[in-house]
């Protein structure tokens, strides 16, 4: 099986047959085989559906090598066609919501990390 699991209602032209999947919380892990809470981000590839299949495919091969180096952190990725939405679960590594978005980044520059907005305490 491959690291991501695209979905959409139909397939992009010479690629595979892409199918709805459950709920993104009913498929994505939680927890490891040990019962250890897992870690997740989540980036936005903006407008990447609407390009020609070819460059769709070629994206998405970028980020499935990607997700491939980490193979012993990455324990579960989606890829949302329809919302262009990334999702990406791994194992609870120090600092690794940030290295691995940023080496997807190095290779798929329009992808962005989605993450909450940032304020500095007593800034109201």
């Amino acid at each position: 099986m491959s690291w991501l699991e695209p979905h959409k209602d139909h397939s992009p032209a010479g690629g595979p047959e892409l199918l709805p999947n459950s709920p993104l919380w009913q498929r994505a892990p939680a927890r490891d085989a040990q019962g250890r809470p897992l870690s997740d981000f989540m980036m936005i590839i903006p407008g990447l559906a609407a390009r020609p299949a070819a460059q769709v495919r070629e994206t998405l091969a970028r980020i499935e090598r990607v997700l491939k180096r980490y193979g012993e952190t990455v324990v579960f990725a989606d890829m949302n066609l329809q919302l262009n939405v990334l999702w990406v679960t791994v194992r609870p590594v120090p600092g690794i919501c940030l290295e691995l978005p940023t080496v997807i980044k190095y290779y798929v520059p329009e992808a962005l990390l989605v993450g909450e907005r940032f304020r500095p305490r007593g800034l109201g």
